[in-house]
Order: C-alpha cells, then structure tokens, then sequence
C-alpha cells in the first residue's frame, strides 16, 4: 500500500502531465475535517443547550486533550496504513481507541476528574466515524493508478496487484487521473524519458525507482545482490532497540503474572495426555548470532523425534504426525508460545522480530542462502512480519522468501511497524493462520 505521501502534490502540471489527486486524498482536509468533527461539534452540541459552557474549564481542557489524542490517532493510523497488505480501515478503531485510551488512563492515574465525559466520549466515536466514512469514501476512487516508463527492470512490476498499471508508449503520453510514475532509475533511459522524468518531478508528480515501489507494495526487500543493500539502510534504529526492549520485558512480566493460572493448567494437560516433560526446550540462533535455549509447550510426542537426521527432526511438516492433539490446538492458537516470555524477560527475544531458528536448521540455511545472519540484527521474535504474511516454512526456497520479508522487516524496524504486526498477530491467533 502506499503511502500519503506517494501521493504528493499534483496540481501544477506541466505540458503533456495532467494528472491530479483527489481532495479526500489530501492530510490537511482529513485532519482538519476531523478536528471540526470530532472535536467542534460536539461542543457546538451542548452549546446549544446552554452557550455559557463554552467558558467552562473543564469543556476547554477537555477539548485540548480531545485534539491531542485525535491528532495522535490520526498519525497512528496513517503510519500504520503505509505498510503492505495493511486494510486501514481496519486500524482506525484500534488506534483511536488507544489514543484516546492513553489520555483518559492519564486523567485517571493523576486523580483529573473535572473533564467533560460527553465531549471526549462523542469525540472518540465521532473521530471513528468520520474516519471510516472517509474510507468508504476513498474506496469508490478506485485502485492506484502509476505509469510505467518501459526500459530496465520495470517488467516484473506489473504482476503485482491491487494496482492500476499504465504503461505509458512514449515521452507524449500524457498523465490522466494518475497517483505517479515508475520508473528503473538505474537503467540507461533515453535523453526523452529522462525529460519527461525530470517533467513529472517538476511538476509534482511523484517519480519512483522500481525497487522502491516493490517493496512499498510487496512488503518484502530484494536480496539478490550485495549491492542492492547497503547495511546503512538495514541497521535498525538503536534507541527504538533499547525502548523496545523494555517494553517486552514489562510486557512479558504482566502476561506472565496474569497468564499464570492458564500455564500451569496447560502444563498439566500435556502431561496427562503423553508422557515427558511439559515443557520442549532447543538450541536456536539468536541475536547477533548467540545461540539460546528457546522455551516452549511440548506439542510433540516426547518418543517421535528418534528417526531421522537432526535436520529433519528440526522441521515440522504439514499434518505432521508427531503433533498430539493438545499439541495442535496448542500450535493453532500460539499458547505454545507462552513460556518464551522467559525468553524475553532474559533479553534473548522479543515479542516481535524475525522467527529464530533451531541452530542446525540456521546453519543449513546460511549455507544455502546468502544474507541469512543478518536476520539476527535485532531480536528474534515470537511473532513477525513474516509470519503474519507467510505463516510457517521450512523449505529452502520457502525460507528465502521469509528472508525477503524478515529484511523488509528490519529496514522498517518502528513502533509502527510493530502495531501492526500485534494487531495482525491477533487475527492469526483467532484464525491460526500458519500453523502445523
């Protein structure tokens, strides 16, 4: 999906470009928009019933309060609509009401109870409204359209959907109705396509290297090459790292706190159903490549795993056979996941990062695949992008395709990212999408 800003200004156009954005597309009439919505009226509303409680104190700091969090769901939810394969829509809910959420927590914490409880209730639900109205709204626009300027590897851009491709025939060909121009900026154009680029950049239209778009609508970064990588644009932001990091440590403590009872009781019952250990316990690669001892619900017949080389062992098939049947339910719904929270709380994983794998499996992996160690540039994690988009793989070209993702990933290490990856992560477990 692209982004806001993918579909910048195209007002001025220039001989032979006449495209133009829609004005529902534009940030400052959505945001503004929703700030008369969600927060003027209904002030407005109960001004009309008495007009002297405008001067209230409480109405007044209610109303601030309501456009900070309004204008923080807002830039939440366009963050998090800019990610690949992401329905907006479905975030606005979420977002608001964490916004909105965070500012009444606050109120409640520090004992500040002389707020008006219409205005940030009827704020709350009018920004969610205007905001889904404004989806439906945008959804009769139709798909993206971008043309296509041919030469390089422009090609392969076509198949990928949920886009209205135009591939334009010459440097005439003018810009109908178009959100902007792709183009392989490292191909040798013509000294008229490279007009017409520098044209479309002048004018406002936005002009994207092919690679860029890809990744943009694919969620997924191209490893071929060295070259195509700079470990510049891989290197994850540092402070977000450390952030993160405590974040999972004083998330894990809760759910182990709260989740207690729901453990001991799934202990149990994969001890009564087989016999071993509740618990299953194996080296993986980590990060920076340190190996760890990954804990989590057995699944598997304790006496199953005897056959078979390491490698095999290490992988679990589709219907595999090993699995008992507490152990599938375990695996569809993530409850087998629960005891890496030790692994957290240890600061050897994350809630959410790349998938770590059992160590042989890593070997044999970063034998057949280049780029594979750098994965384990950030923790790995119990959910990720990629298996949220891919769910569980094992083969070698399989694995190359998670890789794709896991550096999409990396490249885009942020709060937001991770948002959306908890979100989705959530519709996995109710689907169990992935699971074997």
């Amino acid at each position: 999906m692209l982004s806001e800003a993918a579909r910048s200004n195209l007002d001025a156009p220039v001989p032979n470009i006449g495209s133009q954005r829609h004005w529902l597309l534009r940030i400052r009439i959505q945001l503004l928009g929703g700030l008369l919505v969600a927060i003027v009226l209904p002030a407005v509303i109960r001004s009309s019933f008495d007009y002297r409680i405008l001067l209230s104190s409480n109405l007044q700091a209610t109303m601030v309060a309501g456009a900070v969090a309004h204008i923080i769901g807002f830039v939440a939810y366009r963050r998090m609509g800019n990610f690949p394969g992401v329905a907006a829509a479905s975030y606005i809910f979420p977002t608001f009401a964490m916004s909105y959420g965070v500012l009444l927590a606050m109120a409640f914490f520090f004992r500040f109870e002389d707020y008006s409880r219409f205005q940030a209730i009827g704020s709350f639900l009018l920004s969610v409204s205007w905001y889904f109205g404004l989806s439906l709204a945008a959804r009769r626009l139709g798909p993206y359209r971008l043309a296509i300027i041919p030469g390089g590897q422009v090609d392969r851009i076509e198949s990928v959907a949920g886009v209205n491709w135009r591939r334009l025939a010459s440097p005439d060909d003018a810009l109908v109705r178009t959100s902007g121009v792709v183009a392989d900026l490292r191909a040798d154009l013509s000294d008229d396509w490279e007009r017409y680029i520098a044209d479309c950049a002048l004018s406002g239209v936005p002009v994207y290297h092919v690679k860029q778009i890809s990744e943009s609508l694919t969620g997924r970064v191209e490893i071929e090459h060295l070259s195509e990588n700079t470990l510049g644009s891989l290197n994850p932001n540092h402070f977000y790292i450390k952030l993160k990091q405590m974040i999972d440590w004083v998330v894990a403590l809760l759910v182990l706190f709260l989740l207690a009872p729901l453990m001991l009781i799934t202990a149990i019952a994969i001890r009564l159903e087989s016999k071993g250990p509740a618990m299953f316990r194996q080296e993986r690669r980590g990060y920076r490549g340190q190996v760890f001892t990954v804990i989590k619900f057995r699944s598997m017949l304790l006496d199953a795993d005897q056959t078979g080389d390491e490698r095999e062992k290490a992988i679990t098939k589709n219907d595999d056979s090993r699995v008992t049947r507490i152990g599938r339910f375990l695996r569809k719904s993530r409850i087998d996941e629960l005891p890496q929270t030790l692994n957290i709380l240890r600061g050897e994983m994350s809630w959410i990062g790349p998938r770590p794998e059992a160590v042989v499996l890593s070997k044999w992996y970063e034998n057949e695949l280049p780029f594979y160690r750098y994965r384990h540039i950030v923790r790995p994690g119990i959910t990720g992008w990629a298996q949220v988009n891919q769910g569980h793989v094992a083969a070698v070209d399989e694995v190359l395709e998670k890789l794709h993702f896991d550096f999409y990933y990396i490249k885009n290490f942020s709060p937001w990212l991770d948002v959306v990856i908890a979100l989705r992560t959530i519709t996995t477990m109710l689907t169990g999408f992935g699971s074997r």
